[in-house]
């Protein structure tokens, strides 16, 4: 989440007088995140989030993640509801951008998660995905295999300005997946972006998984590689095997992997750091001028490469089978 489009007063209420959610109270810009413009909006009805579209986010999937959170949330997963307008519209237009407004759910991101929420999140994970068998809409990952070497491409030309020898490291990694990239894994919807600040806790229990707009159909275990380096690696680099036995433990709690995904699972994560590590990379170098936004470093996923560069097996990180 982030501030790239200013909403004047006018248009916001404008905006809201559409739907039946009271009158505006207050909104304000969330910084977090790097992907689309985000609003608290609070209202005589209660609290809710205002997403405008950018960047990376096309028009043409917005009826996807809209029908995915309707479908998750009815079949038990706790996740934003977009809210329809008094035509039954779940998307409109605010700011020459396509924008939505969904329910605010009540709970805090863990900056430093523990074993016990890394646990939880491994069932919240395998929930979700076990909810989403039935979806009956499909969207292909658009930054799976395929689609990092067009990021590479517009980034590598500076790439070594961020570190020397990183275009270099880059290049090695796209040929070694591209040949060893597994296919025939069991697949589904995955969330495909569940970082810390996408999941909210009350205590140890999860009470909500936000963000779903990198959300799409790929393998279910891949979802799990990008939860192991997004919640199993300390400040200081190191990967904690401790959390990462947790998480995989709650998983299999609710859905038990199969041989196939666990032998996969090292290039998975290999590959969900590669990921990662471009798109921060492309954003670490094209951050929009006046933007209220973070950009993240593309070198703490350069770091967790070379970890599942000496990883053997499944065992290195802590599932024992």
């Amino acid at each position: 989440m982030a501030v790239y489009t200013e909403v004047a007063d006018e248009e916001l209420f404008a905006f809201v007088a559409g739907y039946d959610i009271g009158d505006v109270l207050s909104f304000k810009g969330i910084a977090e995140g790097v992907e689309n413009t985000n609003y608290f909006l609070h209202t005589t009805a209660g609290n809710y989030i205002l997403t405008l579209y950018e960047k990376r986010v096309h028009e043409e999937d917005l009826p996807f993640f809209v029908r995915l959170m309707e479908h998750l949330a009815a079949r038990g997963v706790t996740c934003p509801q977009p809210v329809r307008d008094r035509a039954g519209e779940a998307l409109g237009r605010l700011a020459g951008r396509p924008a939505a407004i969904v329910t605010f759910l009540e709970g805090l991101s863990i900056r430093r998660p523990g074993p016990r929420h890394c646990g939880a999140l491994g069932e919240t994970l395998a929930r979700l995905h076990e909810a989403g068998r039935d979806f009956p809409m499909r969207r292909p990952n658009a930054l799976s295999l395929a689609g990092w070497p067009p990021l590479f491409a517009a980034a590598k030309a500076r790439a070594d300005e961020v570190s020397p020898g990183l275009a270099s490291r880059v290049r090695d990694e796209l040929a070694f997946l591209a040949a060893h990239w597994p296919d025939a894994l069991p697949e589904g919807v995955i969330h495909a972006d569940l970082f810390t600040d996408n999941v909210f806790f009350i205590g140890e229990t999860v009470s909500g998984v936000i963000d779903f707009y990198f959300a799409c159909t790929d393998f279910l275990a891949y979802d799990l590689a990008i939860c192991l380096n997004a919640w199993c690696f300390e400040s200081d680099g190191s990967f904690n095997v401790t959390k990462a036995r947790a998480m995989l433990s709650g998983y299999e709690r609710v859905r038990r992997l199969e041989d196939v995904e666990v032998a996969a699972l090292p290039i998975l994560c290999r590959g969900s750091a590669l990921r990662f590590m471009l798109t921060r990379l492309v954003d670490w170098l094209n951050v929009p001028h006046g933007a209220l936004v973070r950009p993240k470093d593309p070198l703490e996923y350069d770091r967790k490469l070379g970890f599942h560069r000496r990883a053997a097996s499944a065992r290195d990180y802590g599932l024992s089978r």
